[in-house]
This record gives C-alpha cells, sequence and structure tokens, in this order.
C-alpha cells in the first residue's frame, strides 16, 4: 500500500489508471462475492483518496464515486454501511479543483433510503439508518459549498432529505420512551440516530441562505401534515425549536410567515391540528424574539385575529362552512375554546417581542377591529347574530389585556392616543359584565409603569400603606397633560362603571386598583383633588335610593369609597385628614362594618336588609375634608364642589342597548367640538352649559343654512324664464369683465426698444405693442 501511495504521489497522471482498475476489480470481486477482497480494494481506495490531493485527482474520484454507488447498490447491509463510510471520507476532503460532471442524485434518493430502512434485525436496522444519516450529512457539506453542484436545495432533493431526517428523529423518540436500563447505557456510549440526526438536521439549516429558507421548513410542514403531527404538538414544536435554533437570527420571521401561511391553508381543518399550529407559532416567536416579525407586524396580527374570529364562527355555527350538511365534520366546541385560547396567547407573545412604539400600533389595530354594531364590520361573524359579535368582542379584548400586559410608556399621551383611549372607554359602558371587566384590566396595564397593580390586588382599609412597598415617582410634564386632556373621561367612566348593577366584586376591586394607580401614577395636586371629590361622589352615589341599586352593589360602592379615601389620605400625608378618614372608619367597624372592604369583598358577604340608617358619624364630610386639606394649600373652592360627572348625549340614552349606539354619538359630540379652534378655553371651564350652547348654535347655523338653500331652489322653479336669464345674464357679464381685468393687467405691452423714450407717453395711450420681428434692435444687441 505504501509503495502504491508513493507511486500515485510521483506519477499523479497515473491515478485514473490505478483508480479504473482497481473499481473494475472491486466489481468483479462485489459480483462474485469475495467480500475480503472488496474490502481491500475499497481501503486502497480510501487511502489513495485520502493522500492524493493533486489536480488530477478529479478523474479518479470518479471511479472512486462509481464504485462507492455499486457497493451501496448491494443488498448486503455491511457493504452499504462500508460504502456509507467511504463516501463520508470523501465528504470531509476539501477540494481544490471544482469538478463539473458530477451528480449526486442517486446518493440522496439511496441515502433517504437507508434511513427509511426496515431490516428485520434492530441493531443491524438502525446501524443502516445511522449509515444514511452520515451519507446525507455527506452529501450536503460536498454539494452546499459549490457552485458548480446541482443544487441540493432544490424541492426535488429536500423533499427526500428533510422527511428522512424528520422520521429519524421521531422514530428516535418511541424508542427513547422506552429508556435503556443504566447498564445498557453505558455501553452505548456512541452517538445515538436521533442526536445524529439532529445534529446533521441543524447543520443543514445552518446553512440555508435566505432564498433557500422557504425549500427547507416546506417539508417539514407536509410531513406533519402527511403524519398527522400537529395534533400531539410536542414533536412539532421540537421541530420547530431545532428549526428556529439552527438557521441564522435574521431569517427567523420568514419560518414564521410560513407557518401563518400554513395556518391559514388549514383554516377549514380540525381545531386540533389548528391549535397544533398556533402553538408551534407561540414558541417560535418566543425564540426569535428580536427579529421574528419582520418587516410585516401587522399582517402577523391580522392573520390570528382572523383565525380566532374563524373559530368563534365555527364554535357558533357548528360547521366549517356556514351551512349544516350532513357530511360536515362534527366541530368540538371545548376544542375550539382551547384553539382561541392558543391563539390570544400567541398574540401576547408576539407582542412581547416588540418595541414600544410598534406595540402602540398592534394596540390601535386590535382596536380598529372589534366589531360595534351598527358601525365598522370589519371582523365582524357572518353567521352568529349578536351573539358571535359578542363573542369577538371578548376575544379580541382579551387579546387587548395579553398585549398590554408589561407594556412600559414613558410618555402616556404617545402610548394611549385617543383614538385608542375613547373607544376603549366606550366598551366600559356597555352592559355585559365580562367585556366591563376587560377594559378596566388593559386600563390597569397601561397605566401601571412601576408594577404597583398587585399590590392594590386586594382592597382593604389598612391603617398604614407603607406595608404595601409602593413606587411613587414624580408626575412628569407629559404625564399631567395626558391627565388634563383624558382625566374627566376616566372619572366619569370609573364613576358610571360603579353605577351599574351588574358589576360583581371582581368589578370594585378592579376599580379601586384603578383609582389607586391613577393616584400613584399619575396624580398632581390638581388630580388628587379630582380623585377626593370622585370618592365622596360614590359615598353619595351608593346613599341615593333613585339609581335603584342592589344593597349589595351600594354597600360594595360605599367600601370602594372608603378603601380609596384611606389610601388617598395617606398619599397625601395631611395629619387632619388622615384623622377624620381612620375616625369614621373606626366608628364603621363598630356600627356598620358592612360599609368596609373587609366584610364586604369577601366569599359570602354579610349584608344588611336595608340601608335607611346610614348617616351621621359613619359618611366622610366633603365639608370637613375641604377644611383640612385648605389648611395645607389645596385648592379649596375646587374641593367644596361636588362632583358631578359631565353628561354627554351617552348617557341620554337610559340604556345603552349597545355600543354602537354609544359610540356614534360620542363621535358627533366630539366633532363638533372638533379641535381646529386652538385657542379653546381651558378643559375645566367646559362645562354642561357650554356643550348644550355649542351643540344649539351649530344647529342654528345649519337652519339657516338649510332656508337659504330652499329659497335658491323655489327662486329657480317660480321666477318667469326672464327674470332667471337676466339674473344669469348678469353674471356672466360680471365674470366677463373682471376677465377682460386680468387680461390686461397680464398682457402689458413689452418695453419696444423701437420707439425712443420720449414717444413712450403717447405710445402707453394707443396702448398697442410692436411685433417682435418690426423691432429695430440697437447695434449693441446684436452679434
Amino acid at each position: 500500500m505504501e509503495k502504491l501511495t508513493f507511486y500515485a504521489l510521483s506519477a499523479p497522471e497515473k491515478l485514473d489508471r490505478i483508480g479504473a482498475y482497481l473499481s473494475e476489480r472491486l466489481s468483479r470481486d462485489v459480483a462474485r462475492h469475495r467480500y475480503g477482497y472488496v474490502c481491500i480494494a475499497m481501503e486502497a481506495l480510501d487511502q489513495l483518496l485520502m493522500a492524493c490531493h493533486c489536480q488530477s485527482i478529479n478523474l479518479f474520484v470518479e471511479s472512486f464515486l462509481k464504485m462507492v454507488r455499486k457497493l451501496l447498490e448491494s443488498d448486503k447491509p455491511s457493504l452499504q454501511i462500508l460504502g456509507t463510510n467511504s463516501f463520508v471520507k470523501f465528504a470531509n476532503i476539501e477540494e481544490d479543483t471544482p469538478s463539473y460532471h458530477r451528480s449526486y442524485d442517486f446518493f440522496v434518493s439511496r441515502f433517504s433510503e437507508m434511513c427509511h430502512s426496515s431490516f428485520e434485525d434492530p441493531d443491524i436496522r438502525t446501524k443502516i439508518r445511522m449509515a444514511g444519516i452520515k451519507g446525507l450529512q455527506g452529501v450536503v457539506r460536498k454539494t452546499v459549498n459549490d457552485e458548480l453542484q446541482a443544487n441540493i436545495w432544490d424541492p426535488q432533493h429536500m423533499d427526500k432529505i428533510v422527511p428522512s431526517l424528520l422520521f429519524n428523529l421521531q422514530s428516535g423518540e418511541r424508542t427513547e420512551s422506552r429508556s435503556p436500563s443504566p447498564l445498557q447505557a453505558s455501553e452505548k456510549e456512541k452517538e445515538s440516530p436521533v442526536e445524529l440526526t439532529e445534529r446533521c438536521f441543524r447543520e443543514l439549516l445552518g446553512r440555508a441562505a435566505y432564498g433557500n429558507i422557504k425549500n427547507a421548513v416546506t417539508p417539514v410542514l407536509m410531513h406533519l401534515d402527511n403524519h398527522s403531527l400537529w395534533e400531539g404538538k410536542t414533536f412539532a414544536v421540537r421541530c420547530f425549536k431545532i428549526i428556529m435554533y439552527s438557521i441564522q437570527s435574521q431569517h427567523s420571521h420568514l419560518v414564521i410567515q410560513q407557518l401563518l401561511g400554513h395556518l391559514d391553508a388549514n383554516s377549514k381543518n380540525s381545531a386540533t391540528v389548528r391549535a397544533g399550529i398556533v402553538e408551534v407559532l407561540l414558541e417560535a416567536a418566543a425564540i426569535a424574539a428580536s427579529g421574528s416579525v419582520g418587516p410585516t407586524v401587522l399582517e402577523v396580527f391580522n392573520t390570528l385575529l382572523r383565525q380566532l374570529s374563524l373559530s368563534v364562527d365555527y364554535e357558533l355555527t357548528g360547521s366549517y362552512d356556514g351551512s349544516t350538511n350532513i357530511g360536515t365534520k362534527i366541530i368540538k366546541a371545548h376544542e375550539e375554546r382551547q384553539l382561541q385560547e392558543a391563539v390570544i396567547r400567541t398574540i401576547g407573545s408576539f407582542a412581547n417581542t416588540l418595541p414600544t412604539y410598534q406595540r402602540s400600533e398592534v394596540m390601535l389595530f386590535i382596536m380598529s377591529k372589534i366589531p360595534v354594531p351598527g358601525v365598522h364590520l370589519s371582523l365582524q361573524s357572518t353567521g352568529s347574530g349578536p351573539e358571535g359579535t359578542r363573542m369577538i368582542q371578548v376575544m379580541l379584548l382579551k387579546s387587548l389585556v395579553e398585549v398590554t400586559a408589561g407594556f412600559q410608556t414613558t410618555n402616556m399621551l404617545t402610548a394611549l392616543p385617543s383614538s385608542f383611549l375613547e373607544p376603549l372607554l366606550s366598551f366600559s359602558l356597555t352592559e355585559d359584565p365580562e367585556i366591563r371587566l376587560l377594559v378596566l384590566q388593559i386600563l390597569l396595564s397601561l397605566i401601571d409603569r412601576h408594577d404597583n397593580r398587585p399590590k392594590f390586588s386586594n382592597i382593604s382599609s389598612i391603617s398604614d400603606i407603607s406595608m404595601l412597598k409602593l413606587k411613587v415617582d414624580k408626575c412628569s410634564r407629559q404625564d399631567n397633560l395626558f391627565m388634563k386632556k383624558h382625566g374627566q373621561q376616566l372619572y366619569r367612566h370609573i364613576y358610571l362603571g360603579c353605577k351599574e348593577q351588574s358589576s360583581g366584586r371582581q368589578h370594585y376591586e378592579t376599580l379601586f386598583a384603578l383609582l389607586g394607580l391613577l393616584s400613584v401614577e399619575l396624580a398632581n395636586e390638581e388630580v388628587v383633588v379630582d380623585l377626593i371629590r370622585l370618592a365622596l361622589a360614590l359615598q353619595d352615589l351608593a346613599l341615593s335610593t333613585d339609581e335603584g341599586l342592589p344593597v349589595y352593589n351600594r354597600c360594595a360602592v360605599h367600601a370602594l369609597s372608603a378603601a380609596y379615601l384611606n389610601l388617598i389620605c395617606q398619599l397625601t400625608t395631611v395629619p387632619a385628614f388622615c384623622q377624620h378618614i381612620h375616625e369614621v372608619i373606626e366608628v364603621r367597624q363598630k356600627e356598620a362594618p358592612y360599609l368596609l372592604p373587609e366584610d364586604i369583598f369577601v366569599d359570602k358577604p354579610k349584608l344588611p336588609s336595608s340601608l335607611e340608617k346610614v348617616e351621621g358619624d359613619v359618611l366622610f364630610l366633603q365639608s370637613k375634608i375641604t377644611e383640612v386639606l385648605g389648611g395645607s394649600g389645596y385648592n379649596t373652592d375646587r374641593l367644596a364642589t361636588p362632583y358631578v360627572p359631565q353628561f354627554t348625549d351617552e348617557d341620554r340614552l337610559s340604556k345603552r342597548k349597545s355600543i354602537g349606539e354609544t359610540i356614534s354619538l360620542q363621535v358627533e359630540v366630539e366633532s363638533r367640538n372638533s379641535p381646529e379652534k386652538e385657542e379653546r378655553t381651558p378643559a375645566e371651564e367646559i362645562t354642561f352649559e357650554t356643550l348644550k350652547n355649542a351643540i344649539v348654535d351649530s344647529v342654528g347655523m345649519e337652519e339657516q343654512e338649510r332656508e337659504r338653500r330652499r329659497k335658491v331652489v323655489e327662486k329657480f322653479q317660480k321666477a318667469p324664464f326672464e327674470e332667471i336669464a337676466a339674473h344669469c345674464g348678469a353674471r356672466a357679464t360680471l365674470l366677463q369683465s373682471k376677465l377682460n381685468q386680468i387680461f390686461e393687467i397680464t398682457i402689458r405691452p413689452p418695453p419696444s426698444p423701437s420707439g425712443t423714450i420720449s414717444s413712450g407717453y403717447g405710445q402707453n395711450q394707443s396702448n398697442r405693442s410692436v411685433p417682435i420681428y418690426e423691432m429695430k434692435f440697437p447695434d449693441l444687441c446684436v452679434y
């Protein structure tokens, strides 16, 4: 062997003859079943290949590959494995010269076939499969960087390679579950097929360039479809984890896009399949945090929201195509529910990867999709009527809860533009308690920037709030502007939220958290005064019998007001104020414990039969609070005026039947007070009267305009022809005279060089200009 190698190295031009001879011998030996000689010939070919790196190795490689092919075609496992090992050695050699006429198609097919081997003896089967995987790895290494090679990324090759790898990954999972005893494990220190497959798959994906990702991922989706592997989730999730971690991070959004496309393609498939795809999306988005959404942010959310609305439709209509044919698949409501939960979680997961400004866009986008009966029906469900609309509203609001969770912003005005806040608040006026609760949760997430929310989770009137360890920052200028602009709206909605009869314990707890967060996050002196007035107004609301609130709700509003005043008095740190509040709370503890949060917000509250005797010392007094806070420099005039929510048209609809009516009215009021006139009076001076006058004025103007139009029409209908002609003629002559004036100004005669200056005066009168060709130019001007 040494002599042969030396000879081949010293006379490289003889290499191809040597190769041809060896391969001829080898074919003969294979045919005659002399396997010892086969091994010797292969060993010789291998060693020559390793040793010779000269220019003319190409022809030698041809005979080498011919031999490997011969071995792979034989039906003896040992020869197949021998051939594969030689091929792997060859694949690891870096070649200097490119080869034009080499084709690896046979090897791709054969190695893929070996990966699926079903030999009876399990050990030999494993060996053949591992050989197939190694062979594929070799083909990939050989072709991926070689420009001249048949493109390994073509679908025809990928459709063989990828499923072979996935098949081994999957079959490995089955055998792993029957895990070997520790003794066997120590003997089998060698790499298992699963590990090898995974390494090979990772290597393949790691080499994929931007244009090839699609070809690599499509067979994965096909494989999971064909073997219905989405439903179990675990294998699909594992595959995509490998994919996401292996490809270059800047390409990850391509995988996400393909998954979304696949989800759309499967929209009529069973809920478990769709849920599996969504689950995979969830995992993939979490891995590719920064680059996952790529250039088409809203497209991702659009697809997910479309799936939500489809799912709601399916659940309510009970079939995938809106008709109830006998042939349609039975839809299981609980599976659709699980899918909806998964989609909502995924929306949250995607949103968490986005920077703040994009999150605000997504919030606005989802908001614009929420169907409002009678206004815009962008995601209106077709076959499901009002119940469908309600469910979609709930689903989209839940998605918003996910998107806004952990939302941090420095500037509240940009994060919460009016176009988002107003529709959101109008949802807090619907009759549906679930929708109202979701709106409050969204508001909490948006206002809470220092993680104070969990500290307000249970309402209590503790005497020392330092135990809560609240984080209070100084209020920034933007926060003050935000409260100036939207404060009154927020107070009004809190007040109206307490007035709802269908509010339960959770609603009041959330309202308390909202009040608490407003006073910790966004409160300046003015806001504190307004919030105290609001709390006292709530107490009056609970006292009045006109609203027809049940006893529990009235007690709850009393308790809410008490708990909040107890909190705010300690935040303002005015001792006399604290003293008054604590005195009232002590009286309540003795005489009327049902007016305190500790007694009302429990599972089984003890309620009084009626609330007639609530008076005197158990109430917080506006006059007393005004007096003590006035001493500390708070605005006493404002404190002394009781808070009355500014009623707008939307409250005249005694009971809002739908959000649609509410919003359309809100829009009208907004548009009439549009912010074109920038020099508006400051927000505080807008009272009910001014709003009323503004509306009445504009109505008056409209009346006059209508009257004028009517007269014009009447004139043209009834006046005689001559009069109309004269009227129109007068207008025409007026127009003509104006035109003549304009022409006179524009067609002034040019200063003519022909006449002398002295004659200019006469010229002006004759007002006629000399044509250019008759002008006499002085010599100086002629070239």
